[in-house]
């Protein structure tokens, strides 16, 4: 999976084969969105995606070979709660982008990779590894709340990767 923070909460994700955009709730300076949406499978924004029905979410049950065609199914894109999202496609880890705190839990949790975005993200991750270990941490924030976080989560990660974002580069994730 392929990841570009753009800027406050907005993101252009390829997953399976598809490429998802995550538009923030504000136009971006030096972002043209013509190209920002150019072959997007699918384009969402936070307060656009379907919420799950329960705080229980889970991802999709992998296809079988025989419910397997030439194309993978597209990426599904569930609201977790007031500010965050997941994005869940086929053969990739679960994407969780978390403008603020959400309630999710699971066993999927310790696989996902979770992107906090914008400030208090030394706090908001320190609640996050209370409850569960994901596969990855990535911020995206400013530089000083994000060396923030830097401080506050090295020594309490144990085995969860941390990364921070830069806007308009690309991380394989």
């Amino acid at each position: 999976m392929k990841l570009t923070w753009f800027g406050d909460d907005t993101f252009r994700i390829h997953a399976a084969g598809a490429i998802v955009v995550v538009e923030g709730e504000g136009a971006l300076p030096g972002v043209d969105r013509a190209e920002l949406v150019s072959g997007a499978d699918l384009v969402v924004a936070f307060a656009g995606a379907m919420s799950s029905a329960s705080g229980d979410w889970k991802p999709r049950a992998p296809l079988r070979m025989l419910e397997v065609d030439e194309a993978m199914r597209q990426p599904e894109v569930v609201g977790l709660g007031q500010g965050a999202l997941v994005v869940d496609a086929d053969g990739e880890a679960p994407l969780v982008l978390a403008r603020e705190d959400f309630s999710a839990t699971g066993r999927w949790l310790g696989q996902a990779v979770v992107v906090l975005i914008g400030e208090g993200l030394a706090e908001r991750g320190g609640k996050l590894l209370e409850r569960a270990a994901p596969r990855l941490i990535a911020l995206a924030g400013s530089e000083s709340a994000v060396d923030a976080a830097f401080d506050a989560l090295r020594d309490r990660l144990d085995g969860t990767g941390l990364i921070a974002l830069e806007r308009g580069m690309a991380v394989e994730v």
